[in-house]
């Protein structure tokens, strides 16, 4: 634009707009005033619609019934193809019969709670010890170089393998079976929180140093909740190895005084050769790992992730 194109351009300006010290004021409210009705417009703007509770059930409950009535009719044919003796693989119905057997008697609540307070504590423990662990592997050199590799290696090791050493350092009681739950679990929870430190932006660390965020002040405040997402599944993958640490030490560490959890069930099944209450047991089993995970993991990490902007409303 030419310099008369652009005198033009400012001569035509009305007085409400020129580059006087009214003109400059008036521009600064329509400005503000502009700014005003965009955020008005943010906050009046309807929250999106919810999906339909027809669609909810369709994509969330179907599939999973869907899955569980295919493998009932698969396990329901092949016992009736005569593959294996009744004896030995009962159909569907006489393992329901089983756990109802169970509930008339008063037993079945009781089963799953001894194994269910029993995992929770464990876990409790496992997370009291594993957080700080994981805390001074990921943030100290000389500690993950020392024991970073043998807590790895630790978490590889199956659970069983320690319930016979356990055994020996305990006998046979709860201390038996909270040891073989720690060692299963403490290496997964730390190796998470490792993995949810190492994922940290270098910059959020050193903004919080600026704002005088060091020492416990900068774990609680910056540390954790940037790591909270790995730090989570971390906790996910410590309650799985909780529940499974602790059915392999009900199996074999089975004694009157410790009550019947439902891994010792099951081994009580088997030695009375009732193949329908140990596929009971292990139904059983399947069923609380899941509706633990269901219940609060799952809306935990959906939770975590929505807040980050990870996830979508309908997630």
């Amino acid at each position: 634009m030419s310099s008369t194109d652009a005198d033009t351009a400012r001569g035509t300006e009305g007085p409400g707009r020129g580059s006087g010290p009214s003109g400059g004021a008036d521009r600064e409210r329509s400005d503000l005033a502009d700014l005003e009705a965009g955020l008005d417009a943010l906050e009046t703007r309807p929250a999106p619609d919810r999906p339909p509770v027809g669609r909810i059930l369709l994509d969330k409950v179907v599939p999973p019934l869907a899955a569980i009535v295919l493998v009932l009719t698969v396990w329901q044919i092949v016992h009736l193809s005569g593959v294996k003796p009744d004896y030995l693989l009962p159909g569907p119905l006489d393992v329901w019969g089983a756990v109802e057997q169970m509930w008339v008697q008063g037993t079945l609540l009781e089963y799953i709670w001894t194994s269910v307070s029993r995992g929770i504590s464990g876990f409790a423990i496992a997370i009291a010890l594993g957080t700080p662990l994981g805390l001074l592997i990921a943030r100290v050199k000389v500690v993950r170089a020392a024991i970073g590799p043998i807590v790895t290696g630790l978490q590889s090791l199956p659970s069983i393998a320690w319930v016979p050493a356990a055994i020996i350092w305990f006998g046979l009681t709860n201390g038996t079976i909270y040891a073989v739950i720690l060692l299963g679990a403490v290496p997964s929870i730390a190796n998470g929180i490792v993995a949810g430190v190492d994922q940290i932006p270098p910059i959020h660390l050193r903004a919080g140093r600026t704002l005088g965020a060091t020492g416990l002040t900068g774990v609680r405040h910056i540390l954790l909740p940037a790591a909270l997402p790995g730090y989570l599944a971390g906790l996910k993958q410590g309650w799985a190895f909780s529940w499974r640490s602790l059915m392999a030490a009900e199996l074999i560490v089975n004694a009157p005084a410790l009550g019947t959890g439902l891994g010792q069930l099951m081994e009580n099944y088997r030695t009375m050769q009732n193949m329908s209450g140990v596929l009971a047991a292990i139904l059983l089993i399947l069923l609380v790992g899941v509706a633990i995970d269901l219940l609060f993991f799952s809306p935990l990490e959906r939770r975590v992730l929505r807040s980050r902007g990870l996830l979508g409303r309908s997630g």
